[in-house]
């Protein structure tokens, strides 16, 4: 029987105890080796592998509450769930002062930690990313290549409902500081996304260079292009009550596409890795 089939017939309760604790152990090791993933890029759209999602889900079912505290560091975890057991051979830089990287993500080469930040179970952070300090990326959340998560950005994570699709950020995307990405936003390669944004699913992102507005359907989720340099914005809030009161609302606004310019500003972070 497949690991797929396995972890499906252990979420349904059909495999003894003994059988999901020898699964659900494979399949955690498949989520480090970044062998298995919550959601994979297929002829340019990104889909969600819900039974990766059931297996982490499994591993809260199956585990019990253990001590994991050492010296005057209290913690206190699932058993399935300890911290990520790392080495030299992973070839990342943590810089020491209180960041978690949590087991049953995927972590490549060269990524750079600074304290404090924190990575969930599922997520997936490919090779020379960095994520700064106070920077969350949540469960089952797919960072790309390249990717600097600025001071105090948050990318959403996503278990439940099981079929919906974590956020993803693409290759050489940069993260501007004090961000929030949440409910399955897709952020395409190489876009900016200024210091502030705050974008969510439900959120319509208005792009002043091409005239058009983005917004999530029933078929795609909600997508920043790619290149694009998105700010924190408003607009007014059209209602009666809301125009007398001269509210408006935020919303992210796409103000131009990457240019040389640009891509240099990003280019001497390199400096930093």
């Amino acid at each position: 029987m497949s690991l797929i089939n396995r972890i499906e017939a252990a979420f349904e309760g059909t495999l003894d105890e003994a059988e999901a604790l020898k699964t659900f152990e494979e399949f955690m090791q498949a989520l480090n080796d970044g062998s298995v993933r919550a959601a994979e890029k297929k002829d340019d759209r990104w889909t969600v592998n819900g039974w990766v999602k059931k297996g982490i889900l499994l591993g809260f079912r199956l585990g019990e509450i253990s001590d994991y505290s050492f010296e005057s560091f209290s913690f206190y975890d699932k058993s399935t769930f300890p911290l990520k057991t790392l080495s030299m051979k992973h070839g990342l830089r943590i810089v020491p002062g209180g960041s978690s990287i949590r087991n049953g993500c995927y972590i490549g080469k060269q990524v750079t930690c600074m304290p404090p930040m924190y990575i969930n179970v599922g997520a997936y952070v490919d090779d020379q990313t960095m994520v700064d300090s106070h920077a969350l990326i949540g469960s089952c959340a797919q960072i790309g290549k390249r990717v600097h998560i600025s001071a105090g950005s948050q990318i959403g994570g996503v278990l439940e409902p099981i079929g919906s699709l974590p956020v993803i950020i693409e290759d050489d995307v940069l993260i501007g500081g004090n961000c929030g990405i949440y409910e399955g936003t897709v952020v395409r390669k190489g876009a900016v996304i200024g210091a502030g944004t705050v974008i969510t699913g439900s959120t319509p992102v208005y792009d002043l260079v091409l005239g058009k507005i983005y917004k999530k359907t029933e078929e795609s989720p909600l997508q920043i292009p790619p290149r694009a340099v998105v700010i924190p914005g408003t607009r007014p809030v059209l209602s009666s009550a809301g125009r007398e009161w001269g509210l408006s609302v935020l919303t992210p606004i796409i103000i131009k596409y990457k240019d040389d310019k640009t891509k240099a500003q990003i280019e001497l972070e390199s400096f930093l890795r």
